[in-house]
């Protein structure tokens, strides 16, 4: 009996040391406050080793899920924070990233979400048009601001997000075409309408879970699609099988930064 408690003591207190040092790690991202209006966005910025000033850097923005809304300024680094701490990455591909936090009434994308009457299932209305979100409306403003900022170099800025920020990705780039290098929506969705408007001025690499059972593997597919149509350059992964959770394989994707860091306006 003593030695199961030993034993059991030893995984808490290994479970712990893990968790501190994983967010140690994490704290190698820098807390941030937007103030836009009335309204503050909080954000996490990871500045390059060795960080000059003077020295033109590209920009990474990344937009969270719905699971990660909060206003801790912590939570939107669950997912995809990490690759961009890999010493390897970090040596080869120097980057500004810069991780906004949504709050947990508001959302990303314009949508209009339906829900069954067990909840069961849902149903993405995407709007065409209208104001954006205040949440999104912020992150713009963000931008923006990063953009004066002298160490961005506005010809490598990037944008990626996972499912509410897959929507948010794709909206994004509708509202402001003539940003972002390059984009890699996960599980996300969008109006096909808007591809249009980005469709020959952004390369996409967009992924999708074949088995998604929240975000249906078809929103992405309209949208490739779509872009295609209008005459885009769109890479386009479904992983057979795979759940929701297909930012796990996304960011695990070996040619996922040389493919971004590879564009320029």
């Amino acid at each position: 009996m003593k030695y199961k408690h030993l034993i059991t003591l030893l995984i808490l207190a290994w479970f712990v040391t893990f968790s501190a040092s994983a967010q140690d790690e994490l704290e190698a991202y820098e807390r941030r406050q937007f103030v836009h209006g009335n309204d503050t966005l909080p954000y996490r910025i990871l500045y390059p080793e060795n960080y000059k000033p003077d020295q033109k850097y590209p920009l990474i923005l990344v937009l969270h899920g719905a699971g990660e809304r909060g206003r801790n300024n912590e939570s939107q680094l669950v997912h995809g924070a990490k690759l961009f701490l890999k010493p390897e990455y970090r040596q080869q591909y120097p980057a500004i990233v810069v991780f906004p936090q949504c709050p947990p009434e508001d959302y990303w994308s314009n949508v209009n979400i339906v829900y069954s009457a067990d909840s069961s299932s849902r149903t993405f209305n995407y709007r065409k048009g209208g104001s954006p979100t205040r949440s999104l409306k912020a992150v713009m403003e963000l931008v923006e601001e990063l953009e004066k900022f002298g160490s961005i170099d506005k010809r490598r800025m990037y944008l990626g997000g996972l499912s509410m920020g897959g929507m948010g990705t794709f909206e994004l780039l509708r509202r402001k075409p003539d940003t972002f290098a390059a984009a890699f929506p996960i599980c996300g969705g969008g109006h096909p309408a808007g591809a249009r408007k980005y469709a020959k001025k952004v390369s996409l690499w967009v992924f999708h879970g074949e088995e998604d059972g929240v975000v249906p593997v078809e929103k992405s597919t309209v949208m490739v699609e779509a872009i295609r149509k209008a005459g885009g350059d769109v890479k386009y992964t479904v992983y057979p099988g795979v759940n929701h959770n297909s930012w796990d394989y996304a960011f695990a994707e070996p040619e996922l930064l040389s493919w971004l860091f590879s564009h320029r306006k």
